[in-house]
């Protein structure tokens, strides 16, 4: 049973979960600042580096639904545990690595623990909080993990000028190792006195079933699309191309480059306890919400590919940077509307579901820009990105169809469920856009 209030000891296992976010968020996006310098250090073009965010996030999403099963199965803690244990083993030894396909191996082996914090993260603040903190403390949790993004901006960037490539992913790889032993001592399952059944053991008929039983629910594909949609592109841009973009593309310097690149952070982290905020008290209004992000995202987009003469005006930069970053926290919308949707047992799997939706997208769009970019040749001047960003926009108007498909039959599947005298966790207003039945 959900629990009635949120202890001092909920906040302070909380606090302590969301640090392992923080670090997966930075190396992460580690990549991101230093891509320029990770293809000197290789040897290998454009397309040959965006394969390593390809590996890295294409594990992430391959491994979501495994995750959820296993979250399920095993509780967030011991998922935490190994996951910084990974995490801080691959940037270790891609701190080591030389060669091209070490560095891809390093990358494989952080992208799997990293594919294990969020969903442990969100199943822990789900057995911890009150359904109606749950948006809000979700919402502060990506905030936070946005920290971890600010320091892999202009900090990261300071620190491999000064210390290099090795002391750095050193230092950080294995403090996160490290850290691995405080989870394991702070970590608690569920609150005191509150105990879930114990999980059964699951025949791989059963595991597709229980992933076919979320995938089924509206609600779930809605959250997938979702976050496909409102996820891809600060992602793309802050992962891995937004830097290489900024610095070829509208020639600005590394510093200046780096500060816009934050924009991606800084936002994000102010607007996603805002956000979250106004979702909890507004919950009907958080598909409303979503599609503004839609319509703003479109704009900013016009912005960067069709700006008259060329280079955009750095001033602009920081404000599209700004929009585009809002993403990040509305993806989060997507897992509030499967944990609505969906039962405890089975939240960590479709938590895991809608998660690949973002994380596939990611994957396509990487790997097509890098790809598109070794095609044009020359990568000075905005010309051959704006070319290499079709895909990006592309990917980004077909999950705003797809999610635009399942917010309609979502919304009927709810309707449904009122008629048939069920209690809803939102009730919603009908509208004239509305299906008459579940599609």
């Amino acid at each position: 049973m959900p629990v009635d209030r949120a202890t001092r000891q909920a906040w302070l296992i909380w606090a302590t979960v969301v640090a392992v976010y923080v670090a997966a968020l930075f190396h992460r996006t580690s990549l991101g600042v230093a891509s320029l310098e990770a293809g000197e250090r290789f040897g290998v073009g454009p397309a040959a580096l965006g394969t390593f965010t390809v590996l890295q996030i294409g594990l992430y999403a391959a491994m979501q639904i495994p995750t959820g099963l296993l979250v399920d199965r095993f509780g967030p803690r011991r998922m935490l545990v190994t996951a910084a244990l990974l995490m801080g083993t691959g940037q270790v030894l891609f701190a080591l690595a030389h060669s091209y396909p070490l560095g891809l191996a390093a990358r494989a082996v952080l992208g799997v623990g990293d594919a294990m914090t969020w969903v442990s993260v969100l199943r822990v603040a789900a057995a911890h909080f009150p359904p109606n903190r749950y948006t809000v403390v979700m919402s502060l949790s990506a905030a936070l993990g946005g920290a971890g993004n600010l320091v892999a901006t202009v900090p990261l960037t300071l620190l491999l000028a000064h210390a290099g490539w090795t002391v750095t992913f050193l230092i950080t790889g294995a403090g996160t190792a490290v850290y691995a032993a405080v989870v394991a001592w702070r970590v608690r399952e569920t609150p005191d006195g509150v105990s879930l059944p114990e999980p059964e053991r699951v025949s791989p008929r059963a595991v597709l079933t229980r992933v076919g039983e979320a995938w089924r629910t509206p609600s779930t594909r809605l959250g997938f699309w979702l976050h496909f949609t409102s996820m891809v592109t600060p992602a793309v841009l802050g992962w891995l191309w937004g830097f290489p973009y900024l610095v070829e593309g509208e020639g600005l310097g590394r510093a200046e480059a780096s500060a816009v690149l934050s924009m991606l952070v800084v936002v994000a982290i102010v607007a996603g306890p805002v956000m979250g905020a106004v979702i909890a008290r507004y919950p009907a209004s958080r598909m409303t919400i979503v599609a503004w992000f839609v319509v703003a995202g479109v704009v900013c987009w016009s912005v960067l590919l069709l700006w008259p003469g060329g280079f955009v005006p750095t001033p602009l930069l920081y404000v599209v940077f700004g929009v585009l970053s809002v993403g990040a926290p509305i993806s989060g919308v997507a897992f509030a509307i499967v944990r609505d949707y969906n039962p405890m047992h089975r939240v960590g799997t479709a938590t895991g579901v809608a998660n690949v939706g973002g994380f596939g997208a990611v994957t396509i769009v990487a790997l097509s820009v890098g790809v598109v970019l070794d095609l044009v040749g020359a990568r000075t001047g905005p010309g051959a990105y704006r070319i290499a960003f079709l895909p990006a926009v592309a990917v980004f108007l077909f999950g705003a169809l797809r999610m635009a498909v399942w917010w309609r039959r979502a919304r009927a599947a709810v309707f449904a469920a009122e008629s048939r005298g069920e209690t809803v966790p939102v009730r919603l207003r009908r509208r004239r856009w509305d299906v008459l039945a579940d599609a």
